[in-house]
């Protein structure tokens, strides 16, 4: 991949991390709401499976190379981001409406960093292994200390 085909790929993976940032936050306000109206697990099942669904139709039109079998053959700890993604949106179903939607995204979000840099620091899961140097422990205090300054009302 050439220079320019690598900058496109990356502003393209920043752009998507963008609006996936804007989605997981009106998520976090739209799931709190749902799951006040039709219970915690109710929300829960039902928005796991609306994603189905729209998973379904995307896998298809895409025609992604390997398909749905693939996923059986590959190691089963693979497979923990589905149960990730069930806790992510059961957490914030349930965190929301009682403490906020600020609140709940800033603990997500520090919470997410903390576990990236531990991810970066150690190489697990098969990424890279990148060094965690001072100013990303500072960083991290810092949003953890943002975080828990939402939680005053």
């Amino acid at each position: 991949m050439g220079p320019l085909q690598w900058g496109a790929v990356t502003a393209v993976a920043a752009l998507l991390a963008v609006v996936a940032g804007l989605a997981g936050s009106v998520q976090v306000a739209v799931m709190g709401r749902f799951g006040d109206r039709v219970g915690v697990v109710a929300a829960l099942a039902f928005a796991t499976g609306v994603q189905l669904l729209l998973a379904t139709v995307l896998l298809l039109v895409t025609r992604n190379t390997g398909g749905i079998g693939t996923a059986f053959r590959v190691p089963p700890w693979m497979w923990a981001g589905g149960l990730m993604g069930l806790i992510v949106v059961y957490a914030i179903t349930f965190a929301q409406p009682r403490i906020g939607a600020t609140t709940t995204i800033g603990i997500l979000i520090a919470g997410q960093l903390v576990m990236g840099a531990l991810i970066d620091r150690f190489g697990l899961f098969g990424v890279a292994a990148i060094p965690l140097t001072w100013q990303r422990v500072v960083g991290l205090a810092l949003l953890a200390a943002g975080a828990g300054l939402t939680l005053t009302r």
